[in-house]
């Protein structure tokens, strides 16, 4: 791996912090447009779906957080860039809340690889572990 430029590097920070913002705010359309066509998302690791492809990912997390209230952290991130493709790890937070009084709080790492298409960068792989994670029942 090469030493990543500081443009490239700057803009994967800023895809990541686009993605927080846009997942928080449910600006679908303009979180879509972060990943590639052809997207992994894998929270198995920390119980939840693996999606493949743009629209089903979608559709599955909009289905899962379109009613919550969300707020999204990510931070310290390593970054290793070589040439069009890269990969990053991001610690993260999250908390979420339902208006059924259901809550969830976690923490843990965004493990992902990117690839750089007509000249952006794109989410092209994510995989969700978690270090630790509290549930409060709705009720």
């Amino acid at each position: 791996m090469t030493a990543p430029g500081f443009a490239d590097w700057l803009a994967i920070a800023n895809l990541k912090a686009r993605y927080c913002r846009f997942l928080d705010t449910k600006d679908w359309a303009a979180y879509a447009d972060l990943f590639t066509p052809d997207v992994v998302i894998d929270t198995t690791p920390s119980g939840g779906p693996r999606m493949e492809g743009r629209e089903a990912a979608l559709a599955s997390i909009r289905a899962s957080l379109d009613a919550a209230k969300t707020v999204h952290h990510v931070h310290s991130p390593e970054i290793e860039i070589d040439g069009d493709a890269a990969r990053a790890v991001w610690a993260m937070q999250d908390q979420l809340s339902w208006s059924n009084g259901r809550k969830l709080s976690g923490a843990g790492h965004y493990h992902e690889r990117y690839v750089r298409q007509d000249g952006d960068w794109k989410i092209a792989e994510s995989r969700l572990t978690r270090l630790w994670l509290e549930m409060q029942p709705s009720g």
